[in-house]
């Protein structure tokens, strides 16, 4: 099993930044992929931006040039640095660690931003 931990929400006024972290634990293994996605109300879990242990970046139309998202393979840790929020950009964030047998969750952490 893998155990992810989330920290970082919290609510911003539109323009501001926030920064999320996620650090897994357990059962890691080195090839895998770590990632955010969100969830805003009535609306499907849609991906934000995610990182795979190679190096290779993939983000949201919607996030790019805003969003930064970076890992620390030695800690296992994924960062996702937001600036220029939008309130768009509410939802609940989550963190998503990923090998070739499954995906894992973490519980989630609010990020609202304020118009």
């Amino acid at each position: 099993q893998v155990q992810l931990v989330e920290s970082g929400g919290g609510l911003v006024q539109a323009g501001g930044s926030l920064r999320l972290s996620c650090a897994a634990s357990g059962r890691v293994f080195a090839i895998n992929t770590m990632g955010w996605y969100r969830q805003a109300p009535g609306k499907q879990r849609e991906l934000v931006a995610v990182t795979t242990s190679s190096g290779s970046i993939n983000y949201a139309d919607s996030v790019k040039g805003r969003f930064t998202i970076s890992r620390d393979n030695a800690k296992n840790t994924v960062y996702l640095q937001m600036n220029s929020l939008k309130p768009e950009d509410t939802a609940v964030y989550y963190c998503q660690y990923g090998t070739m047998w499954r995906n894992y969750w973490g519980q989630g952490t609010q990020v609202t931003v304020s118009s």
